[in-house]
Protein backbone atom coordinates (compact mmCIF):
# COMPACT_ATOMS: atom_id res chain seq x y z
CA UNK A 1 0.00 0.00 0.00
CA UNK A 2 1.07 3.68 -0.82
CA UNK A 3 1.41 6.51 1.92
CA UNK A 4 -0.94 8.35 -0.30
CA UNK A 5 -3.48 10.89 1.24
CA UNK A 6 -5.63 12.19 -1.40
CA UNK A 7 -7.34 14.85 -0.18
CA UNK A 8 -10.94 15.90 -2.50
CA UNK A 9 -12.32 19.49 -2.02
CA UNK A 10 -8.92 20.75 -1.81
CA UNK A 11 -9.52 24.17 -2.36
CA UNK A 12 -11.85 24.80 0.15
CA UNK A 13 -11.09 26.16 3.89
CA UNK A 14 -10.06 22.94 4.86
CA UNK A 15 -8.71 21.25 2.27
CA UNK A 16 -6.60 24.82 2.10
CA UNK A 17 -5.75 24.52 5.62
CA UNK A 18 -4.50 20.55 4.59
CA UNK A 19 -2.49 21.66 2.52
CA UNK A 20 -0.90 24.16 4.28
CA UNK A 21 -0.20 21.49 6.66
CA UNK A 22 1.11 18.44 4.58
CA UNK A 23 4.97 20.09 4.57
CA UNK A 24 5.11 18.86 8.57
CA UNK A 25 4.00 15.13 7.56
CA UNK A 26 6.78 14.64 4.84
CA UNK A 27 6.43 10.73 5.68
CA UNK A 28 3.17 10.92 3.62
CA UNK A 29 2.60 11.67 -0.56
CA UNK A 30 0.03 14.17 -0.19
CA UNK A 31 -2.79 14.38 -3.76
CA UNK A 32 -4.97 17.73 -3.42
CA UNK A 33 -7.82 17.59 -6.22
CA UNK A 34 -10.83 19.57 -6.71
CA UNK A 35 -13.39 19.80 -9.31
CA UNK A 36 -11.06 20.92 -11.93
CA UNK A 37 -8.53 17.71 -11.56
CA UNK A 38 -11.19 14.87 -10.06
CA UNK A 39 -15.14 15.19 -10.07
CA UNK A 40 -16.30 12.88 -7.60
CA UNK A 41 -19.91 12.75 -8.59
CA UNK A 42 -18.39 10.75 -11.81
CA UNK A 43 -18.14 7.05 -10.52
CA UNK A 44 -15.84 6.35 -13.87
CA UNK A 45 -13.78 9.07 -13.09
CA UNK A 46 -13.54 8.02 -9.07
CA UNK A 47 -12.75 4.33 -10.25
CA UNK A 48 -9.92 5.41 -12.82
CA UNK A 49 -7.98 7.81 -10.22
CA UNK A 50 -7.98 5.30 -7.61
CA UNK A 51 -7.03 2.46 -9.63
CA UNK A 52 -3.90 4.60 -11.26
CA UNK A 53 -2.90 6.33 -7.42
CA UNK A 54 -4.21 3.76 -4.91
CA UNK A 55 -4.53 6.10 -2.03
CA UNK A 56 -3.96 4.72 1.58
CA UNK A 57 -6.35 7.15 2.97
CA UNK A 58 -9.01 10.03 1.30
CA UNK A 59 -10.14 13.05 3.17
CA UNK A 60 -12.80 13.90 1.49
CA UNK A 61 -13.59 17.85 2.38
CA UNK A 62 -15.67 18.36 -0.88
CA UNK A 63 -18.97 19.61 -0.34
CA UNK A 64 -21.86 21.82 -1.44
CA UNK A 65 -22.24 24.36 1.45
CA UNK A 66 -24.22 27.02 -0.04
CA UNK A 67 -26.90 26.47 2.66
CA UNK A 68 -29.79 28.82 1.28
CA UNK A 69 -29.14 28.20 -2.44
CA UNK A 70 -29.84 24.27 -1.63
CA UNK A 71 -32.96 25.10 -0.83
CA UNK A 72 -33.40 25.42 -4.70
CA UNK A 73 -30.79 23.34 -5.83
CA UNK A 74 -31.26 19.90 -3.77
CA UNK A 75 -30.58 17.69 -6.76
CA UNK A 76 -27.14 19.17 -7.09
CA UNK A 77 -26.57 19.65 -3.40
CA UNK A 78 -27.80 15.82 -3.10
CA UNK A 79 -25.74 15.40 -5.76
CA UNK A 80 -22.48 16.52 -4.26
CA UNK A 81 -22.88 16.06 -0.52
CA UNK A 82 -24.83 12.36 -0.92
CA UNK A 83 -24.52 10.52 -4.05
CA UNK A 84 -21.03 11.60 -4.89
CA UNK A 85 -19.78 10.93 -0.78
CA UNK A 86 -21.46 6.81 -1.28
CA UNK A 87 -18.92 6.70 -4.77
CA UNK A 88 -15.85 7.61 -2.84
CA UNK A 89 -16.88 4.86 0.08
CA UNK A 90 -17.23 2.47 -2.46
CA UNK A 91 -13.92 2.99 -4.15
CA UNK A 92 -12.57 3.27 -0.59
CA UNK A 93 -13.66 0.32 0.17
CA UNK A 94 -12.80 -1.51 -3.02
CA UNK A 95 -9.11 -0.21 -2.64
CA UNK A 96 -8.72 -0.67 0.83
CA UNK A 97 -8.30 3.30 1.28
CA UNK A 98 -9.24 4.31 4.82
CA UNK A 99 -11.78 7.61 4.45
CA UNK A 100 -12.58 10.24 6.64
CA UNK A 101 -15.92 12.20 5.73
CA UNK A 102 -16.34 15.15 6.72
CA UNK A 103 -20.17 15.85 8.00
CA UNK A 104 -21.74 18.55 10.34
CA UNK A 105 -24.08 19.48 13.11
CA UNK A 106 -26.69 20.58 10.51
CA UNK A 107 -27.58 17.15 10.34
CA UNK A 108 -29.36 17.93 13.70
CA UNK A 109 -33.13 19.67 14.04
CA UNK A 110 -31.77 21.96 16.66
CA UNK A 111 -33.64 21.24 19.29
CA UNK A 112 -31.70 20.16 21.90
CA UNK A 113 -30.59 22.12 25.14
CA UNK A 114 -27.20 20.15 26.00
CA UNK A 115 -24.48 19.35 23.96
CA UNK A 116 -25.01 16.85 21.14
CA UNK A 117 -23.57 13.42 21.17
CA UNK A 118 -23.17 11.48 17.79
CA UNK A 119 -25.70 8.69 18.84
CA UNK A 120 -28.32 11.26 19.16
CA UNK A 121 -30.98 11.45 16.82
CA UNK A 122 -30.34 13.19 13.38
CA UNK A 123 -33.32 15.40 12.18
CA UNK A 124 -32.42 17.94 9.35
CA UNK A 125 -34.46 20.76 9.29
CA UNK A 126 -33.19 22.19 5.73
CA UNK A 127 -31.95 20.67 2.37
CA UNK A 128 -28.25 21.02 3.14
CA UNK A 129 -28.29 19.19 6.44
CA UNK A 130 -30.77 16.58 4.29
CA UNK A 131 -27.92 16.48 1.81
CA UNK A 132 -25.01 15.98 4.46
CA UNK A 133 -27.22 13.08 6.18
CA UNK A 134 -27.78 10.99 3.26
CA UNK A 135 -23.99 11.67 2.83
CA UNK A 136 -22.91 9.44 5.92
CA UNK A 137 -25.52 7.32 5.61
CA UNK A 138 -23.75 6.24 1.63
CA UNK A 139 -20.61 6.83 3.50
CA UNK A 140 -21.40 3.75 6.25
CA UNK A 141 -23.61 1.66 3.92
CA UNK A 142 -20.63 1.42 1.56
CA UNK A 143 -17.51 1.34 3.44
CA UNK A 144 -18.62 0.44 7.41
CA UNK A 145 -15.05 1.00 8.09
CA UNK A 146 -15.04 5.18 7.31
CA UNK A 147 -14.48 7.55 9.87
CA UNK A 148 -16.79 10.79 9.90
CA UNK A 149 -15.86 13.77 11.63
CA UNK A 150 -19.36 16.15 12.78
CA UNK A 151 -18.04 19.37 12.68
CA UNK A 152 -19.88 23.34 13.10
CA UNK A 153 -19.31 26.79 12.39
CA UNK A 154 -16.16 26.25 10.41
CA UNK A 155 -13.96 29.10 9.50
CA UNK A 156 -10.90 29.36 8.60
CA UNK A 157 -7.75 32.03 6.66
CA UNK A 158 -9.37 30.74 3.46
CA UNK A 159 -12.83 31.11 1.55
CA UNK A 160 -15.97 32.59 2.56
CA UNK A 161 -16.62 32.63 6.14
CA UNK A 162 -18.14 34.27 8.95
CA UNK A 163 -15.15 35.53 10.60
CA UNK A 164 -14.46 37.29 7.42
CA UNK A 165 -17.44 38.54 6.78
CA UNK A 166 -17.87 40.50 9.73
CA UNK A 167 -14.14 42.01 9.59
CA UNK A 168 -15.96 43.56 6.26
CA UNK A 169 -18.67 44.52 7.52
CA UNK A 170 -17.01 46.15 10.75
CA UNK A 171 -14.71 47.93 8.65
CA UNK A 172 -17.78 48.99 6.37
CA UNK A 173 -20.12 49.74 8.93
CA UNK A 174 -20.93 52.44 12.04
CA UNK A 175 -23.37 49.08 12.98
CA UNK A 176 -24.63 45.53 11.86
CA UNK A 177 -27.24 42.99 13.57
CA UNK A 178 -26.55 39.46 14.37
CA UNK A 179 -28.21 36.51 14.88
CA UNK A 180 -28.02 35.71 19.38
CA UNK A 181 -30.80 33.17 19.43
CA UNK A 182 -28.58 30.15 17.63
CA UNK A 183 -26.28 28.30 19.88
CA UNK A 184 -23.29 26.81 18.56
CA UNK A 185 -19.22 26.19 18.39
CA UNK A 186 -17.15 27.63 15.91
CA UNK A 187 -14.29 25.43 14.18
CA UNK A 188 -10.78 26.98 13.18
CA UNK A 189 -10.17 25.10 9.91
CA UNK A 190 -6.53 24.77 10.75
CA UNK A 191 -7.31 22.68 14.35
CA UNK A 192 -9.66 20.39 12.49
CA UNK A 193 -6.89 19.46 10.00
CA UNK A 194 -4.41 18.98 13.05
CA UNK A 195 -7.29 16.49 14.40
CA UNK A 196 -7.62 14.52 11.19
CA UNK A 197 -3.73 14.22 10.57
CA UNK A 198 -3.08 13.69 14.48
CA UNK A 199 -5.79 10.52 13.62
CA UNK A 200 -3.85 9.33 10.99
CA UNK A 201 -0.87 9.44 11.89
CA UNK A 202 -2.06 8.00 15.07
CA UNK A 203 -1.73 4.57 13.61
CA UNK A 204 -5.34 4.13 15.26
CA UNK A 205 -8.54 3.43 13.06
CA UNK A 206 -11.61 2.79 15.09
CA UNK A 207 -14.53 3.49 12.52
CA UNK A 208 -17.43 5.72 13.28
CA UNK A 209 -19.48 9.07 14.05
CA UNK A 210 -17.38 11.43 15.64
CA UNK A 211 -17.93 15.32 16.78
CA UNK A 212 -15.34 17.73 16.44
CA UNK A 213 -14.91 22.24 16.86
CA UNK A 214 -13.56 24.42 19.02
CA UNK A 215 -13.92 24.17 23.29
CA UNK A 216 -16.91 26.60 24.15
CA UNK A 217 -20.35 27.50 23.39
CA UNK A 218 -22.20 30.65 22.13
CA UNK A 219 -24.24 32.70 20.24
CA UNK A 220 -23.38 33.77 16.80
CA UNK A 221 -23.71 37.43 18.56
CA UNK A 222 -21.42 36.18 20.84
CA UNK A 223 -19.11 35.30 18.35
CA UNK A 224 -19.59 38.72 16.50
CA UNK A 225 -19.04 40.38 19.71
CA UNK A 226 -15.68 38.85 20.03
CA UNK A 227 -14.13 39.71 16.53
CA UNK A 228 -15.10 42.74 17.31
CA UNK A 229 -13.10 43.21 20.60
CA UNK A 230 -10.75 41.41 18.62
CA UNK A 231 -9.97 43.55 16.08
CA UNK A 232 -10.32 46.63 17.92
CA UNK A 233 -13.59 47.88 16.61
CA UNK A 234 -16.02 50.87 16.80
CA UNK A 235 -19.16 49.25 15.03
CA UNK A 236 -21.71 48.67 17.29
CA UNK A 237 -23.24 45.27 16.75
CA UNK A 238 -27.28 44.61 17.49
CA UNK A 239 -28.59 41.39 18.62
CA UNK A 240 -31.50 40.30 16.24
CA UNK A 241 -33.85 36.89 16.36
CA UNK A 242 -33.68 34.47 14.23
CA UNK A 243 -37.08 35.52 12.94
CA UNK A 244 -35.52 39.19 12.34
CA UNK A 245 -33.11 38.03 10.13
CA UNK A 246 -34.90 35.81 7.81
CA UNK A 247 -33.23 33.44 5.42
CA UNK A 248 -34.17 30.86 2.96
CA UNK A 249 -33.15 27.78 4.48
CA UNK A 250 -34.37 27.16 8.10
CA UNK A 251 -30.69 27.02 10.39
CA UNK A 252 -30.87 24.62 14.19
CA UNK A 253 -31.52 26.85 17.26
CA UNK A 254 -29.11 24.59 19.00
CA UNK A 255 -25.97 22.65 17.43
CA UNK A 256 -22.89 22.78 19.80
CA UNK A 257 -21.82 19.23 19.83
CA UNK A 258 -19.84 16.91 22.55
CA UNK A 259 -16.82 15.83 21.74
CA UNK A 260 -15.97 13.47 24.43
CA UNK A 261 -15.86 10.62 21.72
CA UNK A 262 -12.97 11.68 19.84
CA UNK A 263 -10.72 12.97 22.76
CA UNK A 264 -10.93 9.86 24.58
CA UNK A 265 -10.83 7.90 21.00
CA UNK A 266 -7.60 9.67 19.63
CA UNK A 267 -6.33 11.41 21.76
CA UNK A 268 -7.17 14.82 19.97
CA UNK A 269 -7.05 17.90 21.99
CA UNK A 270 -9.53 21.20 21.79
CA UNK A 271 -8.47 24.56 21.55
CA UNK A 272 -10.82 27.19 23.05
CA UNK A 273 -12.72 29.15 20.35
CA UNK A 274 -11.11 32.76 21.47
CA UNK A 275 -7.53 31.68 20.99
CA UNK A 276 -8.11 29.87 17.55
CA UNK A 277 -9.93 33.22 16.67
CA UNK A 278 -7.09 34.89 17.71
CA UNK A 279 -4.86 32.80 15.42
CA UNK A 280 -7.11 33.23 12.68
CA UNK A 281 -7.46 36.99 13.57
CA UNK A 282 -3.86 37.72 13.06
CA UNK A 283 -3.29 35.44 9.98
CA UNK A 284 -5.81 37.96 8.03
CA UNK A 285 -4.09 40.92 9.40
CA UNK A 286 -0.75 40.05 8.91
CA UNK A 287 -2.02 39.86 5.05
CA UNK A 288 -3.12 43.02 5.20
Amino acid sequence: MTNKILVTGANGQLGSDLRDLSSSYPQYEFVFTDVAELSITDRDAVYNFFREQTPAYLVNCAAYTAVDKAESERELCDQINGTAVGILASACSQYGTRFIHISTDYVFDGNASTPLKESDEVDPVNAYGASKLLGEQLAVQNDPDVIIIRTSWVYSFYGKNFVKTMMRLMSEKESIGVVNDQVGSPTYAADLAEAIMHIISSGKWVPGIYNYSNKGIISWLDFANEIKTQIKSSCTVNPLSTEQFSTPAKRPKYSALDKTKIQTTFSVGLKDWKDSLRACISKLTAQG
